[in-house]
């Protein structure tokens, strides 16, 4: 008994667009000039964060820093994957 093709080309075609525009756009983004800099100096901070999260309040500001690392690993010996995920945030609130 043959394959009807064309229910399956219809939503082939639906989220291959869909994917690909996507996929298309951030590979462009990647390898335009001014698309995605890395400041080595911000880099070489977040590396030196402490994992969890930290507040440092100052005379006028106040600062926090967040990091989290894991390792996901597809059974015991399995390949994986290391997520570390850091962010700086800063609020500052005067009187005018």
């Amino acid at each position: 008994m043959p394959l009807p093709l064309a229910p399956i080309a219809t939503v082939a075609l639906r989220y291959g667009l869909r994917y690909g525009a996507v996929a298309l756009a951030a590979y462009a983004l990647s390898k335009s000039r001014d698309g995605l800099r890395r400041d080595q100096r911000t880099e070489d901070a977040m590396d030196e964060l402490g994992e969890g999260l930290t507040f440092r309040r100052g005379q006028e500001q106040v600062n926090g820093a967040a990091r989290m690392r894991r390792t996901f690993r597809v059974g015991p010996a399995g390949p994986g994957v290391e997520i570390d995920a850091s962010a700086f945030g800063r609020l500052r609130v005067r009187r005018v």
